[in-house]
């Protein structure tokens, strides 16, 4: 298994929870995004920049997955390329993408997406904290566990 990290928008409050599993687990592991992004230095980690553009991060990892890889990302869209793919996808704040619940997610997404390209104001999620934190190692060391 390879873990692929959506680089665009990871979290400070995560850097150390990965990282810590990679080292103790070895994982091998591909941080990419379209700026320098860190998490630490390991020899497991291997560091992609792409360029700046809509969704070039996202691409290179549909590139690069393989069945059963895992990819952290907020980003819906490319959760549903990667379950599309058998693989593995969670979010910053735990959730854990399935085949069961990716078309859910997706058309809320779309459905909200919609919403704002008509002008309403929407309120986007809360700000990112501890408990996120908290619930994401706990579903990231869960998935590690079954593998």
């Amino acid at each position: 298994m390879t873990l692929f990290i959506d680089g665009d928008a990871f979290p400070n409050l995560l850097k150390i929870i990965v990282l810590r599993a990679i080292e103790k687990q070895k994982i091998k592991t591909q941080v990419i995004a379209n700026k320098k992004i860190s998490l630490g230095r390991s020899s497991h980690i291997e560091y992609i920049i792409v360029e700046a553009g809509a969704d070039e991060a996202d691409n290179e990892i549909v590139l690069r997955l393989k069945e059963n890889d895992l990819v952290i990302t907020a980003d819906i869209p490319l959760a549903d390329r990667c379950i599309d793919k058998n693989a593995h996808a969670i979010d910053h704040r735990g959730e854990t993408y399935t085949k069961d619940n990716i078309k859910q997610y997706l058309a809320y997404r779309n459905l909200m997406q919609d919403i704002r390209d008509q002008g309403e104001m929407t309120k986007g999620p809360a700000a990112f904290g501890a408990k996120d934190a908290q619930n994401f190692a706990n579903a990231f060391n869960a998935f590690l566990q079954k593998k």
